[in-house]
């Protein structure tokens, strides 16, 4: 889908504005160390698509907590915001973040496989 400059200011705008109600007005421990990596609003604003990360092993407890505080955040965030609505949130973890990691490690599996060739054959070279 095609985004305006105004679509990603309100993108972006959400965004923020929920890390912060994270940060400083929600106290759920579980919810301590999520990053918000971003948010999709739809045209009319009533649904916001918020898409989070944090440690692989707590995503359970972290989609609970998000479940438990949904209303909250609904809440505190159309207090923060001059929408005319307070959209419906759905919390989705973000995979881009466990597939860059994924990608990491390869590369360094690799780089290191390639390391030990080099000495192998410069080794062999020196007889």
């Amino acid at each position: 889908m095609k985004q305006g400059a105004s679509n990603r200011k309100v993108n972006e705008q959400a965004r923020e504005v929920i890390a912060s109600i994270l940060l400083f007005d929600i106290s759920d421990p579980r919810l301590h160390l999520v990053t918000i990596t971003g948010c999709e609003v739809s045209y009319d604003r009533s649904v916001c698509n918020v898409y989070y990360t944090c440690e692989p092993d707590r995503y359970p407890a972290v989609e609970a907590a998000f479940e438990g505080a949904k209303g909250a955040i609904r809440s505190l965030m159309a207090k923060k915001l001059s929408w005319r609505v307070a959209p419906e949130l759905r919390f989705m973890r973000d995979g881009s973040v466990d597939a860059a990691e994924t990608v990491g490690k390869y590369i360094a599996q690799e780089k290191a496989r390639q390391t030990i060739a080099e000495e192998t054959i410069g080794e062999g070279e020196e007889f």
